[in-house]
């Protein structure tokens, strides 16, 4: 059985994962999402991206820890011992979750049910995030299974909400329900209703903006951790320039000095 699907509305393309009856994330998942991207990435005619749950109240639960045990089993008996002075390289979910980070394309999470563990990691690599009102739980609980956020969820919920609240959640193991999300500040909007209907207002909003801007400004932002401020703003400089001299820039920018003059001319300031 497939674990997403993928569709595209005019320049948006929207992914719903679905794995009855839990909605846990699996390697089928890892290997479907891995060819969607390919798909997104290839295709110029899609400008933003939708996530998405396929079932009610379930984004994606979490990653299936029946597998987890099985790999920690199997490793454990080989006697494999891990030192952090020796990385492990990236699994596919890892790819996938860098992918979407690096991709100029716009990454939507619209989360309309339960997302812990690796559904909720999934969710924090997206550039925006939207959660559906409801009485469901998001957040990085692993410690309570002994192990901890493996996919990028310490780095991007510490850079996105602080240390000391980071902390507080991911060494007691807590969740937090879609409210408290926003009030964090990790979700920008909390939906009542649908919240797939918020999530193609926004991506429409981002599909008619132009590629290029959109591109470089998620290079600016996402590329922050890793540049000084001196490379930060040089590059900030360098790109204004490209977009400046562009023909989607040079056209807007025109337009709306062509309305201005129109503006005064009307109200009888152009003469």
């Amino acid at each position: 059985m497939a674990r997403l699907t993928m569709e595209q509305q005019q320049d948006v393309a929207i992914i719903r994962f679905s794995n009855p009856p839990h909605g846990f994330m699996d390697g089928e998942t890892e290997a479907e999402l891995a060819a969607a991207l390919d798909r997104i990435e290839a295709d110029d005619s899609i400008h933003a991206v939708i996530l998405t749950g396929g079932e009610a109240d379930v984004f994606i639960r979490h990653y299936d820890v029946g597998i987890l045990y099985e790999r920690g089993r199997a490793l454990a008996d080989r006697g494999m011992v891990f030192d952090a002075a020796r990385p492990v390289p990236e699994s596919p979910i890892h790819v996938c979750l860098r992918r979407i980070v690096e991709m100029p394309k716009p990454f939507i999470a619209a989360i309309n049910g339960t997302a812990m563990g690796g559904g909720f990691e999934l969710a924090l690599a997206c550039d925006i995030r939207l959660v559906q009102e409801g009485e469901y739980d998001l957040g990085l609980p692993e410690i309570n299974l002994g192990i901890l956020p493996g996919a990028g969820g310490t780095q991007r919920l510490t850079r996105l909400i602080g240390e000391a609240k980071a902390l507080e959640l991911m060494l007691l193991g807590q969740t937090m329900r879609p409210r408290e999300a926003v009030r964090l500040g990790l979700a920008s909007f909390l939906v009542e209703g649908e919240v797939m209907d918020k999530a193609l207002e926004v991506a429409r909003r981002l599909a008619a903006r132009s590629p290029r801007a959109v591109g470089h400004i998620k290079d600016l932002v996402r590329g922050i951790p890793d540049r000084s401020p001196e490379e930060g703003f040089a590059r900030e400089r360098t790109l204004f320039c490209d977009l400046m001299v562009s023909e989607r820039g040079l056209q807007e920018m025109g337009d709306m000095v062509v309305g201005r003059r129109d503006i005064l001319r009307t109200n009888g300031e152009g003469d």
